[in-house]
């Protein structure tokens, strides 16, 4: 019924997902309800479907099954704020895809690592990875995959201010005939190509692509289409109809969304301040700050930054957790040592070699400042949460 119509049959899906009962199911069962809640944009109910699916899919050594697993996984954890969780999944879904030869895999986990790099600042590194996605494709024109890598390469570009080259990256999405062209994945950019058009001077294009969408959302209850709707409402508005349409966007319910919560606290701080009204200005883009900190997004955490800076306030320079000190994967193995798992389970877990485990949590101690397996939890702190 997802892939079917997302749209037409979107309400009954989430309505239905929220009643499956708590029981043991196969784990190719629990995979695809995942791939049902995220096809309809309830990512807030991807989770438990695919943790389940993930943790079955390992113990029975499905690795091309698992390898499409961890790729929902991901979104899941990018638009519901689990970022750095979202790093280490990501990295697993390409390393597996790559050794089980599954190309289109292999290029959707690198068009996310892409968007990843881009949100943490790392533009070039971003665009690196974009360009391998697009190469390790070919010549298959796969509009999904496609949409991806363009949605990440917006996003590097929004990032770094680039606006006209954001917006020429995400407006390939709504474009009719276009390679990327994507009816459901549009609905997940709609936020930034609102804010990419306003930036570069262009918000007419962004308008007809809400209005289209709002005749969609009139059909769905999508949880991020909405999200995303009520931002490019506020960002496109005018001066009379914008505080207003900021308070609605603010006062809906961002409990699943915390990184939708954060961009829109800076878009409405940065509006603010654009009208001169410094000192409220400053309310919304410090909690922005703060919350872009707490999720590690560092280019948006500079963004909040510059523009409480430009409202005559001063931040102290964002101070990075022991845990970032360690590569993704030492963090991965890390987290799951802490959870108590032994070298050679974690080594099972992730098809590594017991050695490589040891070598890894070997290097992350000194990083971590601990001498001993037991303060790894400390140490880790929120981030070993699976």
């Amino acid at each position: 019924m997802a892939t079917a119509g997302a749209v037409e049959h979107g309400a009954e899906v989430i309505e239905r997902l929220t009643r499956v009962s708590g029981g043991r199911l196969d784990a190719e069962v629990t995979r695809l309800l995942g791939v049902a809640a995220s096809t309809v944009g309830a990512f807030d109910l991807v989770g438990d479907f695919m943790e389940s699916a993930i943790a079955d899919l390992r113990t029975q050594g499905r690795l091309g099954l698992l390898t499409r697993a961890l790729s929902t996984q991901v979104w899941r954890q990018i638009f519901c704020g689990d970022w750095a969780g979202a790093l280490l999944v990501a990295e697993e879904a390409e390393r597996l895809a790559r050794e089980t030869g599954q190309p289109r895999r292999q290029a959707s986990a690198l068009g996310m690592l892409a968007l990843l790099a881009g949100l943490r600042g790392e533009e070039e590194r971003g665009l690196a990875l974009a360009a391998e996605g697009e190469r390790v494709l070919g010549t298959v024109a796969i509009s999904s995959v496609v949409a991806l890598i363009e949605h990440a390469r917006g996003v590097i570009a929004l990032c770094a201010g680039r606006h006209d080259d954001a917006f020429g990256h995400l407006w390939r999405l709504f474009e009719p005939g276009d390679a990327a062209h994507h009816k459901i994945w549009r609905q997940w950019v709609i936020g930034e190509l609102a804010e990419a058009a306003v930036g570069a001077g262009r918000p007419e294009p962004a308008r007809r692509a809400v209005a289209e969408l709002e005749r969609v959302a009139a059909r769905t209850p999508a949880p991020l289409l909405h999200v995303g709707l009520r931002h490019a409402r506020a960002v496109l508005a005018d001066d009379a109809g914008a505080e207003a349409l900021y308070q609605d966007a603010l006062g809906a319910d961002l409990s699943h969304w915390p990184t939708a919560r954060a961009r829109l606290l800076l878009a409405h701080g940065m509006w603010l301040r654009r009208r001169r009204r410094i000192q409220e200005a400053r309310l919304p883009l410090r909690a922005a700050r703060d919350a872009f900190d707490v999720l590690g997004l560092l280019a948006w955490g500079e963004k909040a930054r510059q523009e409480l800076r430009a409202a005559g306030e001063t931040s102290e320079l964002r101070v990075a957790p022991a845990a970032e000190l360690l590569t993704s994967q030492e963090l991965h193995i890390a987290r799951l040592a802490a959870a108590g798992l032994s070298n050679r389970e974690i080594a099972q877990q992730l098809y590594l070699s017991h050695r490589t485990v040891s070598t890894h949590l070997y290097r992350a101690f000194p990083k971590l400042g601990i001498t001993s397996r037991g303060q790894l939890r400390d140490a880790l702190g929120n981030t070993s949460r699976d």
